[in-house]
């Protein structure tokens, strides 16, 4: 048992301790309470394995997994570990296959993760080989609940996960149905390590209020400016955020709020080449940008037409690794698909907005590191009860994402700043 210093001082989750972000025992506490509990983790898109034997390797956590598509087309999820000496069974980030085979001793699994054959089962003139009472049937990796959305592949480690469906809500569904209202084809992968822990970044992603300010392109030429007509809608949990847009729809009279800001609003630059700020509309609304963050491990990105998943994978205490699935659809013409592409600079590593923000997250982490007995303030949009905004300065979402956080952790707010949690490093 150990001591971790670590109080909610308020109810409404306005304070974050910084200590949350750096603590190694709270950190082992999430792998097993979050990442392993009773949550829906996105794994991949099933555009990934388009044919039976296909499959990926992903990570859930810090888990690897293997996702499979059997020969009947059903897609399974194990983890990337052989039940006899535990090695990786998959090195591949992807392939075709009849069957699992690890390398080390040809243990060989079925697409749906069953124990096929062993080499030498019964030995060799009668010597060695396996217990005569040894029953392959029922060896199997250890396998994860999955479930499918609109071609969205989704799991759970814990038999006590509520239904895909209701673990979303409504809100996320209408999105999701939204943005894969068409079957989508890959464009591609990119992938970026940020020296911070994995919650600062699902603290970006919930904050509405720093896509103005933080991202001098976005502001600049319009793509998402916190005078324009947007807000974030979050499910009844509080747990993921929608944070959404309208582009054109402010003035340049609305634009005075940039008054005293640095290097944010710069009125005067342009672009020899404004084809990347193009929105050609995909559907039916006004919405342009979209940001769905799902917890705790996924961002749905709508940025104009460049359409991508970002998927959090952590990478310890101190560093976070995001995965970036590029999309369009199978009906999108070469036109199109081009563009896309085009648009695909806003974001990623070297993305001219995303790229900011990984410097954001390592700069409050690197920061935070020396502070940890104070508190991040969280007021911008109002204290109090956690719900809906209606604008785009809003830092609510942020505070859901903690309500939910400490409801799995077990931690209570509004603790007295002078009381400990006790972590039991055992159970971690």
């Amino acid at each position: 048992m150990s001591v971790s210093p670590i109080t909610w001082p308020a109810k409404d989750f306005s304070r974050v301790p910084f200590s949350i972000y750096h603590d190694p025992a709270v950190y082992l506490d999430e792998l097993d309470k979050i990442f392993h509990g009773p949550t829906w983790n996105y794994l991949a898109l099933e555009a990934e394995l388009p044919n039976p034997g296909d499959f990926i390797t992903t990570l859930l956590g810090e888990t690897s997994v293997i996702v499979s598509r059997d020969a009947e087309g059903r897609v399974h999820a194990f983890v990337n570990r052989c039940k006899h000496r535990g090695a990786t069974l998959r090195r591949e980030a992807c392939g075709n296959a009849k069957s699992h085979t690890c390398i080390y001793h040809q243990w060989a699994y079925s697409l749906d993760g069953r124990l096929q054959s062993v080499p030498f089962a019964k030995g060799m003139k009668g010597e060695g080989g396996l217990p005569k009472d040894f029953d392959k049937s029922s060896i199997r990796l250890d396998m994860l609940t999955v479930e499918v959305y609109k071609g969205v592949v989704f799991a759970s480690f814990s038999p006590a996960a509520e239904p895909l469906a209701d673990y979303l809500g409504p809100a996320v569904i209408a999105e999701l149905d939204r943005l894969f209202a068409r079957k989508v084809k890959v464009l591609g992968y990119q992938r970026q390590r940020i020296f911070g822990n994995w919650k600062l970044y699902n603290d970006n992603v919930r904050d509405p209020n720093h896509g103005g300010l933080l991202h001098m392109f976005h502001a600049t030429f319009g793509l998402y400016r916190l005078s324009q007509v947007g807000g974030a809608k979050m499910d009844g949990k509080h747990r993921h955020n929608i944070t959404y847009n309208q582009l054109g729809s402010d003035d340049t009279a609305d634009n005075a709020g940039y008054d005293g800001t640095t290097k944010v609003f710069q009125e005067g630059y342009q672009l020899l080449d404004k084809s990347m700020l193009e929105y050609k509309r995909d559907y039916p609304d006004m919405v342009s940008l979209v940001i769905l963050s799902v917890f705790p491990s996924v961002v749905f990105q709508q940025i104009a037409n460049s359409l991508c998943t970002r998927q959090i994978r952590p990478r310890g205490v101190d560093e976070v690794e995001l995965y970036w699935t590029y999309f369009g659809y199978e009906d999108d013409s070469e036109e199109m698909t081009r563009h896309r592409l085009l648009q695909a600079n806003l974001a990623g590593p070297g993305g001219y907005i995303s790229m900011e923000d990984g410097e954001a997250v390592q700069l409050v982490h690197e920061t935070s590191a020396r502070a940890q007995a104070q508190h991040a303030l969280v007021e911008i949009g109002g204290t109090g009860e956690i719900k809906d905004a209606k604008n785009l300065i809003s830092e609510v979402p942020i505070r859901g994402f903690w309500s939910y956080y400490c409801e799995l952790m077990g931690f209570e707010a509004g603790t007295p700043r002078n009381q400990a949690r006790v972590v039991n490093q055992e159970a971690a």
